[in-house]
């Protein structure tokens, strides 16, 4: 007899958290409780943490059977983290959230009904009264004006850890990298475009300490230049290097006719003496490498292996089917 349906998957990744595990599942227990919500899991991914939060997460379980988990064996990052979560969830609805205490679980019961009955495939957080010092809150409203204007979607708070998913939509995105703070453009590229937003309560820090750094400032531009290259161009990459190699090669081979007309016809010498003629070889040369880079593209997009393979140490209640009902 196959297990119950889950209808919901809670997907926390972690790192460093021991002192705020136990109270988080405490709080999802209650409101989960308190709003009848039914089956679910809570897969909690240790990101490589240096402290005791495996231990934790371990015992934990005892007391919430309904708590599964993922221990990589080194730090790979928040997007790892995620897309193992995502490879492993179940539930009809999917919620991500930190597990620094920062994100409310009282959020959990108002993104499922947006989810159910407003028909979403992303609902957002908008963490609009953040409670992070002005170094964190100035580059996030930076980052998100920028998204907002490249991707088209109207939301003000990209990166917000809390966010609801259909099912059918972790299980079609790929994250990897640093991705995790554009999952709604990588949906977006995915062709899933009902994407909502919903004003959430921050609160402020209670354990440890923030990993955010400068550094992901500049990462976050490369980013979302990547995804809007690869959400375009990804699968099909000769039609942006192979038009930009004929069109190189064209107006190459057109200065090189023309630089070749005047010598032959009109008996001009000395045309190798023109700088023009050197730019003529120069954009000829560059098309045609061009030309060659969006081929090569397309045969490695064609035969890529999967890139997301992380080392996993240990792994809690995911070898078998099971949920609980609270």
């Amino acid at each position: 007899m196959s297990a119950a349906a889950i209808d919901l998957t809670l997907v926390i990744p972690l790192y460093n958290e021991e002192e705020s595990l136990p109270e988080l599942m405490a709080w999802i227990d209650r409101v989960v409780k308190a709003n009848h919500i039914g089956q679910i899991e809570t897969i909690l991914i240790d990101d490589g943490s240096t402290d005791g939060s495996w231990k934790v997460i371990t015992a934990l379980r005892q007391t919430y059977p309904w708590i599964k988990g993922i221990k990589f064996r080194r730090n790979y990052g928040k997007s790892a983290a995620l897309h193992k979560g995502f490879e492993a969830a179940s539930g009809e609805i999917v919620i991500t959230m930190d597990a620094d205490l920062q994100d409310s679980p009282e959020e959990i019961p108002e993104l499922m009904r947006m989810i159910r009955e407003e028909k979403y495939d992303l609902v957002s957080g908008w963490k609009k009264d953040r409670k992070d010092p002005i170094g964190k809150t100035l580059p996030s409203k930076l980052f998100n004006a920028v998204t907002r204007r490249a991707s088209g979607i109207k939301l003000h708070d990209f990166n917000c850890g809390l966010k609801a998913y259909r099912n059918e939509v972790v299980k079609n995105i790929e994250v990897y990298g640093e991705m995790h703070r554009y999952i709604p453009v990588i949906a977006k590229w995915a062709g899933f475009r009902n994407i909502g937003e919903k004003v959430v309560k921050h609160q402020p820090r209670k354990f440890g300490y923030s990993k955010f750094g400068w550094e992901r400032m500049l990462n976050g531009f490369l980013d979302i230049l990547s995804i809007m290259f690869v959400g375009k161009f990804g699968k099909r990459p000769m039609h942006l290097f192979g038009t930009l190699g004929v069109l190189f090669f064209m107006i190459g081979f057109g200065i090189l006719a023309y630089l070749s007309y005047l010598k032959i016809i009109e008996d001009i010498i000395r045309i190798t003496e023109r700088p023009v003629f050197f730019f003529g070889i120069l954009t000829l040369i560059i098309g045609s490498q061009l030309f060659l880079t969006g081929f090569l593209a397309e045969m490695i997009s064609r035969n890529a292996p999967n890139r997301n393979k992380y080392k996993i140490g240990e792994t809690l209640g995911l070898d078998h089917e099971e949920s609980t009902e609270l």
